[in-house]
């Protein structure tokens, strides 16, 4: 099939060249031209403004993959409506509200258009590893287009699946994000007192790494954080600021519209926010280590 990836982000690139050196066709467009350039290295075709995108599908169907800031997709939806063909499919690949995807999903409706929202992990590791995707749209006709993608992307040990209405696989992946955040901070927590807690000079690493080999708590998020201490045991380098891009807050704002308490995720919104205000600790340091890890976050606050 043919698609377009808009957005050659961390995570866009990865999906560009997945897509690009497989059967698929695929076709990159970035705002910067350099990225174009680097997804035309392994075989994507170039389209450095929109209209070289519809050129490029000729009289094929329309699939557009944005992968872009949430705030920003509303517009560039927008200015794809008003050039595509009826009948396209638009998909959000990246971190947006569920409850605006609902609305999104109207307007490409209206529009003659179907909107597909795929929210999806992996990091910068899932090229390598296989992304994780959490499909959603009301048209099940236009996610069964889009799905030899995302059975390509989930190769060789994601996953996808799609979960009904649209905004479903946004909510889902919210809820993901939402529990990553709850997870990284109580392994960033007993980290702290390894290291400083009653027994001086301990080996974090070797601690995480004994964790690591089926314990209770062996996981991809007790990798990275063994990993970073084994690196750099002291954390040096790193501030401690930790950024939230909003998941987890929309998660917390859900859960309390519906009566259902969420203290895990309301004390590591807290932390995150607390650092921000300039409380820094090994926490969250170690917070800010593995974001850098898993999703290639700034280390430090930019």
């Amino acid at each position: 099939m043919k698609i377009a990836i808009h957005g050659l982000g961390r995570m866009g690139m990865q999906i560009a060249q997945k897509l690009a050196e497989s059967d698929h066709t695929l076709i990159a467009h970035n705002r910067s031209k350099d990225k174009i350039d680097t997804a035309t290295e392994f075989g994507a075709v170039a389209a450095y403004e929109k209209q070289d995108v519809l050129d490029a599908f000729g009289d094929d169907q329309v699939v557009i993959w944005i992968m872009l800031p949430a705030e920003t997709v509303d517009q560039q939806v927008d200015e794809w409506l008003r050039m595509v063909p009826t009948g396209s499919i638009i998909i959000d690949g990246g971190n947006s509200n569920f409850n605006l995807t609902k609305k999104l999903n109207e307007v490409v409706s209206a529009a003659g258009s179907s909107l597909v929202d795929v929210g999806t992990s992996g990091g910068v590791w899932g090229y390598q590893n296989g992304f994780c995707m959490m499909a959603g749209a009301d048209d099940e006709a236009a996610f069964r287009v889009v799905e030899p993608a995302l059975q390509l992307l989930a190769a060789p040990e994601g996953a996808y699946h799609y979960f009904g209405e649209s905004g479903s696989g946004h909510f889902v992946k919210m809820t993901h994000n939402a529990i990553e955040y709850g997870m990284m901070e109580a392994l960033a927590e007993g980290y702290h007192v390894l290291k400083e807690g009653p027994f001086k000079n301990l080996d974090l690493g070797a601690a995480g790494e004994v964790w690591q080999h089926h314990s209770v708590i062996t996981s991809w998020l007790n990798e990275l954080a063994r990993d970073a201490t084994k690196e750099n045991p002291e954390l040096a380098g790193i501030d401690g600021y930790v950024a939230e891009n909003g998941e987890g807050r929309w998660t917390l704002e859900t859960a309390q519209a519906h009566n259902i308490p969420m203290p895990v995720l309301q004390a590591s919104l807290d932390m995150r926010a607390a650092s921000r205000a300039g409380n820094v600790s090994y926490t969250t340091k170690m917070l800010a280590a593995i974001r850098n890890k898993f999703g290639g976050h700034a280390i430090n606050k930019e």
